[in-house]
């Protein structure tokens, strides 16, 4: 019995162990379907791999060939910011149209055009009666938009026939249009009514504090002078362009003669210059601040940054001294030197500034 007992200990035995092996050999055999990852090893940049032939190991190959060199990349390289390129510029020609006032640029089209002609130009919603202001000249795309208007033709003597009846026409419009304003009781003031030069479209321009209903008013239009009718509600510096004038300069306004677009002018510019800030002294026709202030303000800017400031203790060729006055446009400075009664002009690169002590 004892024997029997071992003997059944002992297969016991052996069907655990053969249990435990079979169990790891189903984890190897598991563990066998999945590959293992083997991490390539980096090449080395520096040194270029040999061509692999059926040669020994030991046997070596000269070439003439020299391998081609390879491009290291590197991770803390500094990276060089592209020069950006210059605006490209295009052929184009300054006109002026009336219904817009001001300058605008349009696609010569090889014609030959001289400053003072009268041309017809296709804008895309009809032809437009222009008047040539500069020839073709190279211009800086940014400043305009694109496409440009075609030149079509230079104005013959029956053109200009033309213009003179479709002003006749204008007029006659442009007073239908104030009877019905009134008739309608619009809070609305008619600036200018213009037609294009083949009549297809009838351009009014207004100003308004607010947003207008004039939907009966352009179906009325519409219907008494036949053609199709376009409202424009414009700004105040707009309608002082329409309208023209003299400036406190005694000259045209700037808008009305060469100003492209309507450019943003702030108080700041008047400072720098060194102007009275009364608004009559500041203002234009339109009153707002006058557009030349603008023309020299880059420079002003410019000069002030380098130029000491009024109260600054200054070295001169005369001594130590406080500045009283500067003069960017001649860039002078007045000094009071110190002991002294009257200030004295300096260039300004010809004094020195001295620090303030902290």
């Amino acid at each position: 019995m004892k024997d029997k007992k071992e003997k059944n200990e002992n297969n016991s035995d052996n069907e655990t162990k053969a249990s435990v092996v079979s169990q790891q050999d189903g984890e190897t055999g598991r563990k066998k379907k999945r590959r293992p990852r083997f991490r390539k090893k980096k090449k080395n940049l520096n040194t270029p791999e040999a061509p692999q032939n059926d040669l020994p190991k030991n046997d070596s190959v000269e070439s003439d060939e020299k391998p081609d060199a390879l491009e290291i990349p590197e991770k803390d390289a500094e990276v060089i910011p592209v020069p950006q390129e210059k605006p490209k510029g295009i052929e184009a020609v300054a006109v002026t149209v009336k219904v817009r006032g001001g300058r605008d640029y349009f696609d010569g089209n090889g014609i030959d055009v001289k400053a003072g002609m009268n041309i017809i130009a296709d804008t895309g919603n009809g032809l437009v009666f222009a008047k040539v202001l500069l020839p073709e000249r190279t211009v800086v795309s940014e400043k305009i938009a694109l496409p440009l208007p075609k030149i079509v033709r230079i104005a013959t003597v029956a053109d200009e026939e033309q213009i003179l009846k479709n002003e006749e026409h204008e007029v006659e419009a442009f007073n239908k249009c104030l009877e019905l304003i009134e008739s309608y009781a619009l809070p609305m003031k008619l600036v200018d009514a213009e037609y294009t030069f083949d009549g297809s479209r009838l351009t009014f321009c207004f100003t308004a504090e607010d947003r207008v209903d004039f939907r009966d008013l352009v179906r009325d239009l519409a219907s008494i002078f036949k053609t199709r009718i376009d409202l424009r509600q414009i700004g105040i510096r707009d309608e002082t362009r329409i309208t023209g004038g003299l400036g406190i300069c005694g000259m045209p306004l700037c808008c009305s003669m060469f100003q492209p677009e309507a450019n943003q002018i702030t108080i700041k510019m008047a400072k720098e210059q060194g102007l009275p800030l009364a608004s009559s002294k500041i203002s234009g026709a339109c009153n707002r601040l006058m557009c030349c202030l603008r023309y020299e303000s880059e420079f002003y800017h410019s000069q002030l940054a380098v130029m000491p400031k009024v109260n600054a203790s200054v070295i001169t060729p005369d001594g130590k001294g406080t500045v009283t006055e500067i003069i960017p446009l001649d860039g002078d400075v007045k000094v009071m030197i110190d002991g002294e009664k009257t200030a004295r002009k300096y260039h300004y690169p010809d004094v020195k500034i001295i620090p303030k002590s902290k």
